[in-house]
């Protein structure tokens, strides 16, 4: 009859575990998507533990605990007009749009500082970041050089929110670890980390300045113009004078260049015309030195005789007959 007893106790305890295990034991397991971070957080006190953060999947925490989340994946910032003052002191407007994402690292000083409160935060953070760097550009810069001004203000926004300390992992993004940056060991939790969050994303939308603003600055471009153009038109006159004095000094050394080969053609054709001359004449002694010596004409007289009847026959009206009587007989015509 005890032992019974003792059986039918240890039967309703096994049971009455086994009941509470199939109870208490779905209810100590408790999940997290994938697009979040959690703490775990005690339902009786709402105490809630930051010294472990979780991410996506399901965990045996115990049936009195449960997630506090936070997102894992990005928060979607829209800034629109926002009012900023330029380097030359005119108001103009920005549309900006940024990406920001929440460090896992640190998520427990975020949620110590701001809870699950910190969106508003974050955005007037970002609004004070354009205003301060918005006054190193000018007015004209926001239309013509949107790239360094995009770029100087995602700097601004990266660092007053995320701070100036290297990633964890520097591949995360591309200015997870940009230069300059401080390692993690090194850093100020509360002064050189921002507000905690990484940003690796900026856009620069629409930069509205007023219309009066816009007025005079156009008329300034205008002005810029019509002086660049009346610049250009200076220079191509100039250019223009210049290519014809240059045209001018080229005929000009053309033409005493021609002169000049002219002149020396000349005076190498007298040259030639004059050793010409002079060959043949020496040629024309040397062989009458020689007909002299072969005739044998050895007397002044009957060279000279020779001569003459050398001469006559170059004339072109006079003719030669020749009979016993006399020597020469001719008739000029």
């Amino acid at each position: 009859m005890a032992d019974n007893c003792i059986f039918m106790v240890v039967g309703v305890v096994g049971g009455l575990v086994a009941l509470l295990l199939v109870i208490l034991l779905p209810m100590s397991f408790s999940g997290l998507e994938y697009y979040e971070y959690g703490f775990k957080r005690q339902k009786s006190t709402g105490s809630v533990k930051t010294d472990e953060v979780y991410s996506g999947g399901k965990y045996l925490i115990g049936p009195d605990y449960e997630f506090k989340t936070f997102p894992a994946s990005a928060h979607f910032e829209t800034l629109r007009d926002v009012t900023v003052f330029t380097s030359d002191k005119l108001e103009v407007k920005l549309d900006v749009y940024f990406q920001y994402f929440l460090k896992k690292e640190d998520l427990d000083i975020l949620h110590r500082n701001y809870d699950l409160f910190y969106e508003n935060v974050i955005r007037t953070s970002a609004i004070d970041a354009l205003k301060g760097e918005a006054p190193n550009f000018a007015t004209r810069e926001f239309i013509t050089n949107r790239k360094a001004l995009e770029a100087a203000l995602y700097k601004a926004i990266r660092e007053r929110l995320g701070g100036i300390c290297c990633a964890l992992d520097c591949q995360q993004f591309d200015f997870a670890c940009p230069p300059g940056c401080k390692k993690q060991s090194l850093c100020d939790d509360k002064t050189e980390k921002g507000l905690w969050v990484y940003v690796k994303y900026f856009q620069m939308g629409a930069v509205e300045i007023p219309s009066d603003v816009q007025g005079r600055f156009l008329r300034a471009l205008t002005l810029q113009e019509e002086a660049a153009r009346e610049k250009l038109l200076q220079e191509a006159q100039v250019v223009r004078k210049n290519t014809e004095a240059e045209v001018r000094n080229i005929q000009n050394q053309a033409k005493e260049v021609s002169q000049e080969a002219e002149a020396q053609s000349k005076e190498i054709g007298s040259i030639a015309a004059s050793n010409y001359t002079a060959t043949v004449e020496k040629a024309r002694a040397t062989g009458l030195k020689a007909l002299y010596t072969r005739l044998r004409l050895n007397t002044q007289q009957l060279k000279n005789s020779f001569d003459y009847l050398r001469t006559l026959r170059t004339l072109d009206n006079v003719h030669f007959t020749v009979d016993f009587q006399q020597r020469i007989v001719g008739g000029f015509n």
